[in-house]
Protein backbone atom coordinates (compact mmCIF):
# COMPACT_ATOMS: atom_id res chain seq x y z
CA UNK A 1 0.00 0.00 0.00
CA UNK A 2 1.18 3.33 -0.65
CA UNK A 3 1.69 6.08 2.42
CA UNK A 4 0.63 9.14 2.66
CA UNK A 5 4.25 10.72 2.39
CA UNK A 6 4.84 8.28 -0.98
CA UNK A 7 1.67 10.15 -2.48
CA UNK A 8 2.45 13.53 -1.74
CA UNK A 9 5.71 13.07 -3.17
CA UNK A 10 3.79 11.69 -6.24
CA UNK A 11 2.88 15.75 -6.80
CA UNK A 12 4.07 18.54 -7.63
CA UNK A 13 3.50 21.86 -10.07
CA UNK A 14 4.05 24.65 -11.31
CA UNK A 15 1.83 28.13 -11.82
CA UNK A 16 2.14 29.16 -15.54
CA UNK A 17 0.31 29.36 -18.81
CA UNK A 18 0.32 26.38 -20.75
CA UNK A 19 2.18 24.73 -18.21
CA UNK A 20 4.09 21.45 -17.74
CA UNK A 21 2.66 20.16 -14.12
CA UNK A 22 3.94 17.07 -13.10
CA UNK A 23 2.57 14.27 -11.12
CA UNK A 24 5.90 13.66 -10.40
CA UNK A 25 6.80 9.43 -10.32
CA UNK A 26 4.79 6.47 -8.93
CA UNK A 27 4.99 5.44 -5.19
CA UNK A 28 8.62 5.93 -3.69
CA UNK A 29 9.99 8.01 -5.98
CA UNK A 30 10.91 11.42 -6.49
CA UNK A 31 8.23 14.33 -7.82
CA UNK A 32 9.66 16.85 -10.47
CA UNK A 33 7.79 19.89 -12.32
CA UNK A 34 8.18 21.44 -15.43
CA UNK A 35 7.23 24.94 -16.57
CA UNK A 36 6.60 25.01 -20.30
CA UNK A 37 5.17 28.11 -21.34
CA UNK A 38 6.70 31.10 -23.37
CA UNK A 39 5.52 33.11 -20.90
CA UNK A 40 6.64 31.61 -17.70
CA UNK A 41 8.44 32.96 -15.04
CA UNK A 42 11.94 31.73 -15.15
CA UNK A 43 11.59 29.76 -12.06
CA UNK A 44 7.99 28.91 -12.74
CA UNK A 45 7.34 29.75 -9.29
CA UNK A 46 5.01 32.21 -7.79
CA UNK A 47 1.72 31.81 -5.87
CA UNK A 48 0.30 29.32 -7.87
CA UNK A 49 3.40 27.20 -7.49
CA UNK A 50 3.67 27.47 -3.17
CA UNK A 51 0.03 26.23 -3.98
CA UNK A 52 0.62 22.91 -5.37
CA UNK A 53 4.16 22.46 -3.47
CA UNK A 54 6.98 22.68 -6.06
CA UNK A 55 9.97 20.85 -5.26
CA UNK A 56 11.01 18.98 -8.44
CA UNK A 57 11.00 20.65 -11.87
CA UNK A 58 12.11 20.36 -15.65
CA UNK A 59 12.77 23.30 -17.66
CA UNK A 60 12.17 24.28 -21.38
CA UNK A 61 14.58 26.72 -23.12
CA UNK A 62 12.47 29.36 -22.09
CA UNK A 63 13.79 29.12 -18.64
CA UNK A 64 17.51 27.90 -19.51
CA UNK A 65 18.24 29.55 -22.38
CA UNK A 66 20.60 26.85 -24.85
CA UNK A 67 21.76 30.47 -26.29
CA UNK A 68 23.05 31.73 -22.76
CA UNK A 69 27.33 31.25 -22.09
CA UNK A 70 28.14 27.71 -20.23
CA UNK A 71 28.74 30.13 -17.39
CA UNK A 72 25.29 31.63 -16.84
CA UNK A 73 23.70 28.28 -17.10
CA UNK A 74 25.64 27.43 -14.59
CA UNK A 75 25.27 30.42 -12.55
CA UNK A 76 21.34 29.90 -13.28
CA UNK A 77 21.41 26.06 -12.12
CA UNK A 78 22.88 26.76 -9.21
CA UNK A 79 19.91 29.66 -8.01
CA UNK A 80 17.34 27.20 -8.97
CA UNK A 81 18.85 24.41 -6.62
CA UNK A 82 20.12 27.17 -4.07
CA UNK A 83 15.92 27.75 -4.33
CA UNK A 84 15.47 23.95 -2.67
CA UNK A 85 14.63 22.99 -6.50
CA UNK A 86 15.39 19.42 -7.82
CA UNK A 87 16.23 19.74 -11.31
CA UNK A 88 14.58 16.55 -12.86
CA UNK A 89 15.51 17.45 -16.96
CA UNK A 90 14.94 19.73 -20.16
CA UNK A 91 13.84 19.98 -23.64
CA UNK A 92 11.62 19.07 -25.99
CA UNK A 93 15.03 19.81 -27.91
CA UNK A 94 15.17 19.05 -31.77
CA UNK A 95 18.25 17.02 -32.67
CA UNK A 96 19.64 17.47 -36.49
CA UNK A 97 22.10 15.04 -38.24
CA UNK A 98 25.14 17.75 -36.68
CA UNK A 99 27.81 15.75 -34.62
CA UNK A 100 28.86 19.02 -33.40
CA UNK A 101 25.26 20.77 -32.76
CA UNK A 102 24.27 17.32 -30.94
CA UNK A 103 27.64 17.65 -28.64
CA UNK A 104 26.44 21.51 -27.69
CA UNK A 105 22.94 20.37 -26.82
CA UNK A 106 24.64 17.96 -23.92
CA UNK A 107 27.02 20.44 -23.19
CA UNK A 108 24.42 22.74 -22.38
CA UNK A 109 22.41 19.75 -20.58
CA UNK A 110 25.57 19.23 -18.56
CA UNK A 111 26.23 22.75 -17.17
CA UNK A 112 22.19 22.93 -16.73
CA UNK A 113 22.30 19.77 -14.70
CA UNK A 114 19.66 18.01 -16.46
CA UNK A 115 19.82 14.29 -15.84
CA UNK A 116 17.49 13.34 -18.59
CA UNK A 117 16.46 15.37 -22.11
CA UNK A 118 13.62 15.08 -23.87
CA UNK A 119 14.30 14.75 -27.53
CA UNK A 120 12.75 14.84 -31.04
CA UNK A 121 15.60 13.84 -32.67
CA UNK A 122 16.55 13.12 -36.93
CA UNK A 123 16.48 9.52 -36.92
CA UNK A 124 20.03 9.50 -38.88
CA UNK A 125 21.51 11.06 -35.53
CA UNK A 126 20.65 8.44 -33.34
CA UNK A 127 24.24 6.68 -33.77
CA UNK A 128 25.91 10.17 -32.14
CA UNK A 129 22.79 10.61 -29.94
CA UNK A 130 23.71 6.76 -28.63
CA UNK A 131 27.63 7.96 -28.33
CA UNK A 132 26.72 11.10 -26.78
CA UNK A 133 24.50 9.67 -24.07
CA UNK A 134 26.44 7.45 -23.38
CA UNK A 135 30.18 9.80 -22.85
CA UNK A 136 27.81 13.04 -20.79
CA UNK A 137 25.89 9.42 -19.05
CA UNK A 138 22.82 11.39 -19.21
CA UNK A 139 19.41 10.15 -20.45
CA UNK A 140 17.29 10.71 -23.91
CA UNK A 141 13.37 10.42 -23.89
CA UNK A 142 12.18 10.22 -27.71
CA UNK A 143 8.91 12.64 -27.28
CA UNK A 144 6.13 11.11 -29.99
CA UNK A 145 4.56 14.10 -31.57
CA UNK A 146 1.34 12.50 -32.95
CA UNK A 147 0.21 11.76 -36.37
CA UNK A 148 1.42 15.04 -37.61
CA UNK A 149 4.92 13.73 -36.85
CA UNK A 150 6.43 11.63 -39.72
CA UNK A 151 9.24 10.28 -37.17
CA UNK A 152 7.84 9.57 -34.11
CA UNK A 153 3.73 10.01 -34.10
CA UNK A 154 3.49 7.04 -31.49
CA UNK A 155 5.64 5.22 -29.07
CA UNK A 156 5.96 2.35 -30.68
CA UNK A 157 7.99 3.99 -33.55
CA UNK A 158 10.56 5.33 -30.68
CA UNK A 159 10.74 1.98 -28.99
CA UNK A 160 11.49 0.32 -32.26
CA UNK A 161 14.22 2.72 -32.84
CA UNK A 162 15.58 2.47 -29.32
CA UNK A 163 15.21 -1.02 -28.35
CA UNK A 164 18.39 -2.73 -28.90
CA UNK A 165 20.51 0.43 -28.14
CA UNK A 166 22.59 1.38 -24.89
CA UNK A 167 20.00 1.89 -21.88
CA UNK A 168 19.93 5.53 -21.83
CA UNK A 169 17.93 5.82 -24.82
CA UNK A 170 14.19 5.65 -24.03
CA UNK A 171 10.86 7.19 -24.34
CA UNK A 172 8.60 9.91 -23.46
CA UNK A 173 5.52 8.97 -24.05
CA UNK A 174 2.69 11.76 -24.30
CA UNK A 175 -0.82 10.11 -24.06
CA UNK A 176 -2.88 12.71 -25.90
CA UNK A 177 -0.77 12.31 -28.93
CA UNK A 178 -0.54 8.55 -28.31
CA UNK A 179 -4.17 8.47 -28.62
CA UNK A 180 -4.60 10.61 -32.01
CA UNK A 181 -2.57 8.25 -33.50
CA UNK A 182 -5.13 4.78 -32.52
CA UNK A 183 -2.64 3.56 -30.14
CA UNK A 184 -4.36 2.62 -27.04
CA UNK A 185 -2.11 4.81 -24.52
CA UNK A 186 -2.16 2.34 -21.53
CA UNK A 187 -1.16 -0.83 -24.19
CA UNK A 188 1.84 1.41 -24.79
CA UNK A 189 3.23 1.92 -21.61
CA UNK A 190 3.07 -1.97 -21.32
CA UNK A 191 4.33 -2.80 -24.47
CA UNK A 192 7.26 0.01 -24.03
CA UNK A 193 7.74 -0.66 -20.44
CA UNK A 194 11.53 -1.50 -20.27
CA UNK A 195 11.92 2.04 -22.10
CA UNK A 196 9.53 4.21 -20.51
CA UNK A 197 11.56 7.45 -18.52
CA UNK A 198 8.82 9.79 -18.85
CA UNK A 199 5.10 10.85 -19.32
CA UNK A 200 3.44 14.04 -20.70
CA UNK A 201 -0.07 13.70 -19.72
CA UNK A 202 -3.13 15.95 -21.07
CA UNK A 203 -6.96 14.36 -22.02
CA UNK A 204 -9.03 14.95 -25.13
CA UNK A 205 -12.80 15.04 -25.26
CA UNK A 206 -12.22 13.67 -29.28
CA UNK A 207 -9.54 10.96 -30.07
CA UNK A 208 -8.16 12.71 -33.27
CA UNK A 209 -8.61 16.40 -32.75
CA UNK A 210 -5.68 17.93 -31.31
CA UNK A 211 -7.44 20.82 -30.33
CA UNK A 212 -9.66 18.97 -28.48
CA UNK A 213 -8.00 19.01 -25.29
CA UNK A 214 -9.84 19.65 -21.77
CA UNK A 215 -9.06 19.34 -18.15
CA UNK A 216 -8.11 15.84 -16.74
CA UNK A 217 -11.35 13.63 -15.80
CA UNK A 218 -13.00 15.83 -18.86
CA UNK A 219 -12.09 13.77 -21.44
CA UNK A 220 -11.83 10.09 -22.97
CA UNK A 221 -8.55 8.86 -21.76
CA UNK A 222 -8.33 6.44 -19.30
CA UNK A 223 -6.80 7.78 -16.20
CA UNK A 224 -7.86 4.62 -13.30
CA UNK A 225 -6.53 2.03 -16.17
CA UNK A 226 -3.19 4.43 -16.52
CA UNK A 227 -2.33 4.81 -13.17
CA UNK A 228 -3.17 1.27 -12.47
CA UNK A 229 -0.67 -0.06 -15.24
CA UNK A 230 2.14 2.59 -14.38
CA UNK A 231 2.20 0.58 -10.69
CA UNK A 232 2.21 -2.85 -11.64
CA UNK A 233 5.24 -2.16 -14.33
CA UNK A 234 7.06 -0.39 -11.92
CA UNK A 235 7.47 3.03 -13.47
CA UNK A 236 9.33 5.07 -11.90
CA UNK A 237 9.51 8.16 -14.05
CA UNK A 238 7.65 11.44 -14.51
CA UNK A 239 4.17 11.97 -14.56
CA UNK A 240 3.87 15.50 -16.26
CA UNK A 241 0.38 17.69 -16.68
CA UNK A 242 0.81 19.43 -20.33
CA UNK A 243 -1.47 21.96 -19.61
CA UNK A 244 -1.79 23.78 -22.66
CA UNK A 245 -5.19 25.34 -22.70
CA UNK A 246 -6.40 28.71 -20.93
CA UNK A 247 -3.37 30.18 -21.62
CA UNK A 248 -4.57 33.78 -19.53
CA UNK A 249 -5.91 31.68 -16.70
CA UNK A 250 -4.27 28.43 -16.41
CA UNK A 251 -4.22 27.73 -12.47
CA UNK A 252 -7.55 26.98 -11.96
CA UNK A 253 -7.70 24.22 -14.60
CA UNK A 254 -4.13 22.68 -13.55
CA UNK A 255 -5.61 22.91 -10.03
CA UNK A 256 -8.87 20.79 -10.92
CA UNK A 257 -6.65 18.86 -13.39
CA UNK A 258 -4.56 17.88 -10.33
CA UNK A 259 -7.19 17.08 -8.04
CA UNK A 260 -8.30 14.38 -10.42
CA UNK A 261 -5.28 12.90 -10.82
CA UNK A 262 -4.78 12.70 -7.04
CA UNK A 263 -8.12 11.08 -6.71
CA UNK A 264 -7.39 8.50 -9.16
CA UNK A 265 -3.89 7.55 -7.57
CA UNK A 266 -5.51 7.59 -4.31
CA UNK A 267 -8.21 5.46 -5.17
CA UNK A 268 -5.51 3.25 -7.21
CA UNK A 269 -3.23 2.66 -4.15
CA UNK A 270 -5.94 2.15 -1.92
Amino acid sequence: MTTNRSRRRFFGTAAAAAAWTSLGRVPGAESATRAGAETAPPLAGGSGGKLMDVKYMTFKDVHIPRTDPPEATRALRAKIEAAGITIMGGGTITIPNDPIKIKKEFEYAKNAGFPLIYVDPDPAALDTLEQMAKTYDIRVAIHNHGPENKNWPAPRDAYAAVKSRDKRLGLCIDIGHTLRTGTDPVQACRECRDRLYDMHVKDLATKTERESQVEVGRGIIDFPGLFKTLIEIGYQGQVGLEYEINAKAPLPGMIESMAYMRGVLAATTT
